[in-house]
């Protein structure tokens, strides 16, 4: 089902030591998302190792990173603190299973109907989350604001800054893990600059013994392999009404960050990857995971240009970054604990930087104004609440604007042709934005007695389309006048077929009725 074919031993160097860094970057990331939602932090790395694992070899975006991620943990929180940690994992298969299912019908097309500003939106404002999110490490352990997740209540105002010495040490690590990260590709591009710098500062801190926090100040890692465990909750029809709506929450949140972050990566790489199988992959790996004592995922923007920046681009990065990750956990979980987090919340920062559209700020000035607003829109709308909501309400904004927009569009011109008949030839398409206009175009007490609507420049596209034809047709019935409806296209015919009996007054196209224009032509 899936297959590993580097083009050289270059790519399988990059995967791999890109497969390390972001193994790196995962560790305090599923540790905090675990906290997030309330479960114990080996709950979140056997996520991001089991998830990471599976749609690494079976999904269809490579070089992709998936693992626990805040934007589903801040949902599975109230689920946890209401029913316990055995109704998550119930949660997490049925969410896997509903993933499953959106991939057999196809469903990630969908994804092309997302807007190019809903897009730019989603970036920008995780770009934010991901910048707000590492605010938290410069608090103090215990207090507010400290390890804050992704998507949640906590800011910049609510952390307990460490004191001044200890902040500036902090500052300055983190300082130089970007300074090597920026500068080091222009030396050398042998090995990722990510983990040189993360490297370099470990080693600076332990070799000066710095005083400044270290992942094992935030959580123990050290584990054994996950293993099976079915969820322990009553098989009855209360569980399936409590994890359900969860359940069809966590699956949309999850793939529709991982069908954007697909397109990320397919733009960055100028490759195209493959949106159903993705869907059902993440359902196979949410699935396993809710099996094996884990929190579920989805893909993560943030490591996904971690792995993609340091070189990685095919399926052995995602496969190196989730062994990596179990290796930490069953042997070098004392050295992993060691790395400080500055060198990640520097890792953490070039990736915000490289994540946010800084060229949205001139696209602003040159783009239609509603789509601007989408932008901005969107952006906010991620940082306040979640993904999912901000990506719904920048397509049901960005297609409320294309439906006021094309509703000017209409135009109906009126003459009388060589027969006698009143013609009208309708330019533009009919639909619920249209509609009012389109009927208000028309006066049956003055127009002849034959009556002809010509559509060959205009397309019947919904129901109030049809219903604005039977309220025209029953008022020139009315009023003892005869109407003709021509040239329409195969797609409207068959809408009125279609239709039937919602339409009281049924008006068929007379094949042999012709306009002016017909004869002349």
């Amino acid at each position: 089902m899936f297959e590993i074919q580097p083009s050289n031993v270059g790519s399988v160097k990059n995967d791999v030591l890109s497969g390390l860094t972001v193994a790196l970057a995962l560790v305090p990331e599923a540790v905090a998302f675990a906290f997030v939602a309330g479960v114990d932090p080996l709950v979140g790395l056997y996520a991001a190792f089991m998830v990471g694992l599976i749609t690494a070899c079976i999904g269809g975006r490579p070089g992709m990173i998936s693992g626990a991620t805040g934007a589903l943990a801040v949902v599975m929180v109230a689920l946890v603190a209401d029913h316990g940690v055995e109704y998550l994992f119930a949660t997490v298969v049925l969410m896997g299973v509903l993933q499953i299912t959106a991939g057999a019908l196809k469903l990630g097309k969908f994804i092309r109907m997302v807007p190019h500003p809903v897009m730019l939106g989603f970036v920008n404002g995780l770009a934010i989350v991901i910048f707000l999110a590492q605010l938290g490490q410069f608090g103090v352990a215990g207090e507010p604001g400290w390890l804050q997740g992704t998507m949640m209540e906590g800011s910049i105002l609510d952390v307990a800054w460490l004191e001044s010495g200890q902040l500036n040490m902090l500052l300055g690590l983190v300082c130089l893990t970007m300074f090597i990260i920026h500068f080091l590709p222009r030396l050398t591009t042998a090995i990722p600059s990510s983990l040189v710098a993360i490297l370099v500062v470990s080693f600076l801190v332990f070799g000066l013994d710095l005083d400044t926090r270290v992942v094992g100040d935030v959580a123990s890692i050290k584990g054994g392999l996950p293993s099976f465990h079915l969820p322990v909750v009553p098989l009855n029809l209360e569980t399936l009404f409590i994890i359900f709506p969860y359940a069809v929450i966590l699956a949309a949140i999850g793939l529709i960050e991982s069908l954007l972050t697909l397109r990320l990566v397919d733009e960055i790489t100028e490759t195209r990857g493959r949106g159903n199988k993705e869907c059902f992959a993440q359902g196979v790996a949410n699935t396993v995971t809710g099996v094996f004592g884990g929190m579920g995922g989805c893909a993560m923007i943030g490591q996904s240009m971690i792995n993609v920046n340091s070189g990685g681009r095919g399926r052995l990065s995602g496969i190196s970054a989730a062994l990596f990750l179990l290796l930490f956990i069953l042997v070098a979980s004392p050295l992993i604990e060691q790395i400080p987090l500055a060198a990640l919340i520097g890792v953490m920062f070039i990736v915000v930087i490289g994540t946010f559209e800084w060229s949205s700020f001139r696209v602003l000035r040159k783009v239609p104004r509603m789509d601007a607003m989408v932008l901005v829109l969107v952006s906010a709308v991620t940082v306040a609440t979640d993904l999912a909501v901000a990506v719904v309400v920048g397509v049901i904004v960005s297609a409320l604007v294309f439906a006021w927009e094309h509703a000017k569009y209409i135009r109906i011109e009126a003459q009388e042709d060589h027969k006698g008949s009143t013609v009208y030839a309708v330019t533009g398409p009919l639909f619920f934005g249209s509609a009012t206009s389109f009927v208000e175009h028309f006066d049956p007490a003055q127009d002849n007695d034959d009556v002809v609507i010509d559509f060959a420049r205009s397309r019947v596209a919904d129901h109030s389309g049809l219903e604005a034809i039977d309220t025209l047709a029953e008022r020139y019935l009315n009023a003892g006048k005869t109407l003709h409806l021509v040239h329409l296209s195969a797609e409207c015919r068959k809408l009125l077929r279609k239709a039937g009996g919602l339409v009281e007054v049924n008006v068929i196209e007379d094949p042999k009725y012709f306009v002016a224009d017909d004869v002349l032509g």
